[in-house]
């Protein structure tokens, strides 16, 4: 914690659990010009006693309740699919690592074409099979990783830590311009009521509703800033008082 503390991870922020020492939790916000920009993704990772010998256990919380495999590599269930984790095939962990080369490979994989994450898809089979799946990471990230988080409607047992909902709070507004005009561009791509489905899943999740999604994302944002002016008008009264 002292060395993520002292050089921060770009876009990446980590508070140690409150009860569990092994336990640090990060939110890994989702890289610009891929699918998943601006999305919130919280993940959970818990070092083992014999820690850095063996790599830690790590789960994708952000999940919309076990209905969302954001990625080849992050499950429905939460399980993060990476070598260094023992969790995929390939180069292994080494006591030379640490929780922020984990937290870097994780981000690593939300990438411009997670199709070709998954082995055998290095090619696509159909020409628009990579541009459909970012159709559907994308819609994902803005119901579940922006909506439901900011919201706080995560649907899981354990709860994000106070300090991780701030940030997550506080990021929102900032980035609700780029939500909405992703909203739009999908709008316009006549996208708004067609199927959602992933190509990695036999289900079939339901429809993209973008301009539903839009609603709530504003209804959102007037939200924060009605509490954003409150805060701020019980400020100046408190400051008043005291002068």
């Amino acid at each position: 914690m002292k060395s993520l503390q002292e050089d921060p991870l770009p876009s990446i922020f980590c508070v140690r659990d409150e009860t569990l020492l092994t336990v640090l939790h990060a939110v890994i916000t989702g890289p610009f010009e891929t699918p998943y920009e601006g999305g919130f993704f919280w993940f959970v990772l818990n070092c083992p006693d014999d820690y850095p010998n063996s790599p830690p256990k790590v789960k994708l919380m952000t999940t919309g309740g076990g209905s969302v495999r954001f990625n080849p590599n992050l499950y429905a269930n939460g399980k993060v699919c990476l070598s260094i984790l023992g969790t995929w095939a390939g180069p292994g962990w080494s006591p030379v690592q640490s929780l922020s080369s984990v937290l870097l490979s994780i981000q690593s994989l939300m990438n411009a074409k997670p199709y070709h994450n998954e082995p055998g898809f290095e090619v696509a089979r159909d020409p628009r099979a990579v541009d459909k799946y970012n159709d559907y990471i994308r819609y994902q990230t803005l119901r579940v990783a922006v909506y439901d988080m900011v919201k706080n409607r995560l649907k899981v047992e354990s709860d994000l830590p106070e300090s991780l909902k701030f940030i997550v709070r506080t990021l929102f507004p900032s980035m609700f311009d780029s939500f909405v005009i992703s909203c739009d561009t999908c709008i316009s791509r006549s996208l708004d009521g067609t199927q959602l489905s992933d190509p990695f899943s036999s289900t079939v999740a339901g429809t993209m509703q973008y301009c539903t999604l839009k609603d709530l994302l504003t209804k959102l944002k007037l939200e924060c800033d009605r509490e954003d002016g409150q805060v701020a008008e019980e400020a100046a009264e408190a400051q008043e008082r005291e002068g």
